[in-house]
């Protein structure tokens, strides 16, 4: 895959494809019980996820690890722990929303991250500046209308968790410039899972004993760690070859629209139902306008 290339336009649909599976993220974690610690939901998918990997490209993940040596394992290091926080932050903040707030407050890294390119003194595009405007100006309408004074706590986690999350695409972007993507894929999601692995071993001793497992929540770690972690992240990281890191959170925006359609078909025994209000019809309607903008190809745009 890698070898033969991808053109820009083609790693636009990629990170759409990846967006997709990610929309299932808030979904799946409607289907976990709050009393489930957000460190064994994150310990056991990324090792779950990163295993699958491992016994599929054993030989050509090794291979990568010999080759690279001590190079890579800084930049895993690097991306697993960035890659913990955000995760354990996002997973304890979408407990205070539905799935179309959830979603929107999710994706607050499309503005976050091109204020830190610019800190970071890297060109963004005029395209991407104005894509992002929109996006954000869809998720202020529906947050402002959305979130209660209750919920603050929810949204201070989704903001640190965003912002953890901006400075993990821009490593991860120079990371798959340089590393073979399968390679990346498992060994960031094995040490995301052994470094989740210590905070929930001291708050919760008894380990899986302490889960209270049954079918959804055995279904909802299972596609969480193939879908989610295995190919949304092995598929994003070969993206990433060819995209930037403005261009592809404005596509995760694409999230808010995948989620709110889950929101709107599935029914009430799986998730909260989202009912279309005029601010997300407005605001999907905006995000989606940004990302046009954005992944349609047209000529060279002025950069900033």
């Amino acid at each position: 895959m890698e070898k033969a290339g991808m053109n820009v336009f083609q790693a636009n649909i990629c990170l759409l494809c990846v967006t997709f599976c990610w929309s299932t993220e808030v979904i799946l974690f409607a289907c976990i019980p709050d009393t489930v610690s957000s460190f064994a939901t994150t310990c056991i998918t990324s090792l779950v996820g990163g295993l699958l990997l491992f016994l599929c490209f054993a030989r050509r993940i090794i291979e990568t690890c010999r080759k690279h040596g001590r190079k890579l394992f800084k930049y895993v290091l690097a991306l697993a722990i960035m890659n913990t926080v955000y995760n354990l932050l996002n997973i304890s903040g979408l407990r205070y929303f539905d799935v179309s707030t959830g979603a929107f407050t999710l994706s607050m890294t499309v503005v976050i991250l091109p204020v830190i390119l610019l800190t970071l003194r890297q060109k963004t595009g005029v395209r991407t500046w104005l894509s992002a405007g929109l996006v954000f100006a869809g998720i202020i309408i529906v947050v402002i209308r959305n979130v209660s004074i209750g919920q603050g706590w929810g949204i201070v986690f989704m903001v640190i968790g965003c912002i953890v999350r901006a400075f993990y695409i821009v490593l991860l972007n120079k990371a798959a410039s340089l590393f073979d993507s399968l390679a990346l894929s498992s060994m960031i999601s094995l040490s995301v899972g052994a470094i989740a692995f210590v905070p929930w071993i001291i708050t919760q001793p008894a380990l899986f004993a302490a889960i209270p497992w049954n079918k959804e929540i055995i279904a909802s770690i299972a596609i969480y760690s193939y879908f989610i972690v295995a190919l949304a992240q092995t598929l994003n990281i070969v993206a990433q070859k060819k995209s930037t890191p403005a261009n592809a959170t404005i596509i995760y925006s694409m999230e808010i629209v995948f989620s709110v359609i889950w929101g709107i078909i599935l029914p009430a025994s799986i998730i909260t139902p989202v009912t279309l209000t005029w601010y997300i019809l407005l605001g999907t309607a905006l995000v989606v306008a940004g990302n046009i903008i954005e992944i349609v190809p047209v000529g060279r745009s002025d950069e900033t």
